[in-house]
């Protein structure tokens, strides 16, 4: 009984961590999933994180004891024909060649193993576009004090917005999350419903920054805004950064141990300090 019950749990936590790592996979990444408070079967990511950490424990258990129950086939298996104990035998030779494929091959990126972890990132990628991304990494985790004071809105109007949406809100200490979480709502939704609609004049960049951005490559912020991106090209270079209008923020900033909003925040005032030198030539 006890065999059967070890070889049937085997199975079935084998299947399920099976199920929790696919979703795993496609889940959007964690500043997506929990700025949008993203489920799946009403589960949160970090729901599904836990379940797949506990099934792998299950599994874990399970399959020890089953090799403690099959201990003696198991060692049938590294003997040669002659019955001698051999460890390396051809069987467990191509065993493990076959791990250190894997192993040596996602570490070093090489196809196909670096296909599956980027086909997993434009899963991921799609997931941000589709669902929006937070301001900055982890903001729902920021008070709504530090939030606005980041943005530069405006702490009391924003809980006054907030109350009149009809919210239950304490102070400005709550974080965005215990908002979203104690009206049954979003950190996104708290943010929309707050946010001020800002108005950018054509050919220039908003004072703060949309989210999303760090991945869009300059040509796309410069037709998102209406700029050149020759003007964009040659404001980075005055300011002696090196780029490329396929690169995207992340991977200047990347390149220059800087934060993209960093990036954005430097382009955005050099082609300000231009425009304003072109508007008032001396």
């Amino acid at each position: 009984m006890v065999r059967k019950i070890t070889s049937l749990t085997c199975l079935l936590s084998f299947l399920l961590t099976i199920v929790t790592s696919v979703v795993l996979y496609i889940v959007p990444a964690g500043r997506v999933a929990y700025w949008a408070d993203w489920r799946l079967w009403g589960m949160t990511k970090t729901a599904w994180t836990n379940l797949h950490v506990n099934l792998g424990v299950l599994f874990l258990i399970a399959i020890l004891l089953h090799t403690y129950f099959n201990w003696n086939s198991i060692l049938a298996y590294l003997k040669n024909q002659s019955k001698a104990l051999r460890l390396f035998t051809p069987a467990f030779n191509i065993s493990l060649f076959l791990s250190f494929l894997f192993i040596l091959g996602t570490l070093a990126e090489l196809p196909p193993f670096a296909t599956i972890n980027k086909f997993s990132e434009k899963i991921k990628d799609q997931a941000a576009q589709a669902y929006g991304e937070p301001p900055y990494g982890h903001a729902e985790l920021s008070s709504l004090k530090t939030f606005t004071q980041r943005l530069g809105l405006n702490a009391q109007e924003s809980l006054e917005r907030l109350r009149a949406a009809g919210l239950t809100v304490v102070d400005s200490n709550q974080t965005l999350l215990d908002l979203a979480k104690t009206n049954k709502t979003a950190p996104q939704t708290i943010y929309r419903l707050i946010q001020v609609a800002e108005k950018t004049p054509p050919g220039s960049l908003p004072e703060k920054a949309p989210s999303g951005l760090g991945k869009k490559s300059l040509a796309e912020i410069s037709t998102d805004h209406g700029l050149e991106i020759n003007e964009v090209m040659e404001a980075l270079s005055r300011r002696d950064i090196p780029a490329r209008k396929e690169m995207s923020l992340k991977q200047i900033g990347e390149a220059l141990g800087k934060d993209p909003m960093e990036i954005y925040q430097i382009l955005r005032d050099q082609l300000e300090a231009e425009r304003a030198s072109q508007n008032n030539p001396r």
